[in-house]
């Protein structure tokens, strides 16, 4: 698909009440049928007054873009059929054809409140949030964003930052991890944050060195390297200590500990702290 004349295509707005997600990933569903596409899709969210219905269709006019709306208020929803075609947008509602429907075949009009099935499903989306965000802040990524983190992992490498940062977040726990590497300066965000969000990782240096040599195997790394070489792995757990120290931050051994284990001693740290 491409454009007129060769330009990008115009890109696609949607209009919603809630957040916009159920909108976003019908609108992707669609673009995924076509090949070679590059669609931008904006999402005005939280739309309650018909000001900010107008704004966004004088966006979409501006910018010849598409409007496709799961606005749940009838009179934001006609609002938004007319102030388009006074402009000549292509609005299309998602969510209106089929209120009407369940209307006439249930016998009640429709609440009209916009994120209800988000507040039914809160524990739910919490748990999709929190495991969006273990991902995208994963070995030191988007540093940025710890301040909304409900903890931060750190430790050297192989000690098993990741998978407790995931067990975490499909707890409903948002955990980004930190990767102690020797050369690499601390951040020094990570002494900004509370010292109860943060929690170093040790885990006994024979066992680390079990972990990473069978690492190194897999991945076909010369078994002659610092990664694996005992005197270089004490350095490291010696430098995550004096971090640990430094921040006064709360250290679990996880050395043959299981990673549920691992994770209610987090979950207990960060609640009691």
């Amino acid at each position: 698909m491409s454009a007129v004349g060769g330009g990008s295509p115009p890109p696609i707005i949607i209009v919603t009440g809630g957040v916009g997600t159920s909108a976003e990933q019908v609108v992707n569903t669609v673009l995924a049928q076509y090949r070679d596409v590059d669609v931008t899709v904006e999402i005005v969210s939280h739309v309650h007054r018909a000001a900010e219905v107008e704004r966004a269709v004088a966006e979409a006019s501006e910018v010849n873009a598409t409007i496709v709306h799961t606005l749940v208020d009838a009179e934001l929803r006609a609002l938004v059929s007319r102030k388009a075609a006074e402009l000549g947008v292509v609005a299309i509602d998602l969510v209106g054809p089929l209120i009407e429907q369940l209307s006439a075949v249930l016998d009640q009009e429709p609440l009209g409140l916009p994120g209800l099935y988000r507040d039914l499903h809160r524990s739910y989306f919490e748990r999709i949030d929190a495991i969006d965000y273990a991902l995208s802040h994963d070995d030191g990524i988007n540093r940025k964003d710890w301040p909304e983190a409900d903890v931060v992992v750190i430790g050297v490498s192989r000690a098993g930052k990741t998978p407790l940062s995931v067990f975490l977040s499909v707890l409903g726990y948002k955990a980004a991890n930190l990767p102690i590497v020797p050369q690499i300066p601390i951040p020094p965000e990570l002494y900004q944050l509370p010292r109860r969000r943060v929690v170093g990782l040790t885990i006994d240096l024979d066992r680390l060195l079990t972990i990473r040599r069978q690492r190194s195997r897999l991945m076909g790394m010369s078994p002659a390297t610092d990664y694996t070489r005992p005197a270089k792995v004490a350095d490291e757990l010696e430098l995550a200590q004096r971090v640990c120290i430094r921040g006064r931050f709360h250290v679990i051994d996880v050395t043959h500990q299981p990673i549920e284990v691992i994770a209610d001693e987090v979950v207990r740290h960060i609640g009691d702290s």
